[in-house]
């Protein structure tokens, strides 16, 4: 790692990939019991437990305020979901700034056991601590779950020629964060209530979660590879995709659902859809020739979904089309969300 790597100075968001990968090549385990480690793009872990996989992951919420107990569940639940497994046991770590309300505690937990509830989850331990240097409640969730050895799906799955298939829309997620938190900000620059008041209704219509979405995709028994886009939005979550599968991707842009609300947002801030947290899509990988019956499998059950484009050779990299001209996929040094909250 050079010293510009080393020195650089990190802005609010997730870790650069390039770092993350960097960091995480130190990382070298020995248990033979681990089947899936720690890779820039991998979902979660992989424990190996005889005639059952344990699926592991830990999130933090740190962008929202409201509802966060709400959203700790569901972001750790999406995360399980995507590598094939059915969410179970959830521990929650509680950060409050000093001077805090109990009522917010009570709020909290009362989000986390509803969420839990809803998706089948029980609570099972955690953390609560008051602590100095924050300003805000901050949660950071572990999630476990199970899945058969041969249910498992990995991010790095991807092959060659396979279709890249996309549920939903993007920036759900952000979409709803932003109507929330920054009501006032979105009035100022001309969005009507009633849409504001709609974007904030993403979290539970379309909604956030890709729980069932997952559930019904691996079904199929179609699926090569799903990832969860969550920060650094579509683009980031296709970069990790490609980083994890050693691939290129060919996107056709006009196939990528926006919402009249998240665009207004967008142009009402000026920010890119494409960058933005995007909790509520599942990207999915498949062969060609089972890409139809995942798509249909999900209309069954009133997901929307498409195929966006294909899985290519690392040498094409990363590209979109727009209306008829290609271009390469947009980076982004961090989710547009945290370039908004940290001006």
């Amino acid at each position: 790692m050079t010293d510009d790597l080393v020195n650089r100075r990190l802005k609010a968001g997730k870790l650069p990939p390039e770092l993350l990968a960097r960091f995480l090549g130190d990382l070298v385990s020995s248990d033979k019991r681990i089947l899936l480690g720690p890779g820039v793009g991998e979902d979660a872990a992989f424990v190996s437990f005889g005639s059952t996989t344990l699926i592991a992951k830990s999130d933090p919420i740190t962008f929202a305020t409201d509802r966060i107990g709400w959203y700790a569940i569901q972001v750790n639940a999406n995360d399980i979901a995507a590598c094939g497994g059915t969410p179970k046991w959830f521990l929650a770590t509680l950060l409050l700034p000093e001077n805090e309300p109990a009522f917010t505690v009570r709020n909290i937990f009362a989000q986390l056991r509803d969420a839990a509830n809803k998706l089948g989850i029980t609570l099972i331990g955690g953390h609560t601590e008051i602590t100095v240097g924050i300003s805000r409640p901050i949660i950071s969730g572990t999630m476990l779950g199970e899945a058969a050895p041969s249910e498992t799906v990995k991010t790095s799955s991807a092959n060659v020629g396979d279709d890249v298939i996309l549920t939903s829309g993007i920036a759900i997620e952000g979409t709803a964060i932003i109507a929330r938190e920054s009501k006032g900000e979105l009035l100022a620059a001309g969005l009507s209530l009633p849409v504001i008041l709609k974007a904030a209704d993403f979290l539970d219509s379309p909604g956030i979660s890709i729980v069932k979405a997952a559930k019904i995709a691996t079904s199929t028994g179609y699926v090569t590879a799903m990832h969860d886009p969550t920060e650094g939005g579509l683009a980031g979550a296709l970069d990790e995709l490609a980083r994890a599968s050693n691939t290129g991707i060919a996107i056709n842009a006009d196939h990528v659902r926006i919402y009249p609300e998240t665009e207004a947002i967008c142009r009402a801030l000026e920010l890119d859809p494409w960058g933005l947290i995007a909790s509520g899509a599942l990207l999915i990988t498949s062969s060609p020739n089972g890409s139809q019956p995942i798509i249909d499998a999900l209309g069954g059950f009133g997901i929307p979904a498409t195929v966006i484009g294909k899985i290519t050779g690392p040498e094409d990299g990363l590209t979109r089309n727009i209306n008829g001209a290609t271009e390469q996929l947009p980076e982004f040094e961090r989710d547009e969300i945290a370039r908004l909250y940290s001006t």
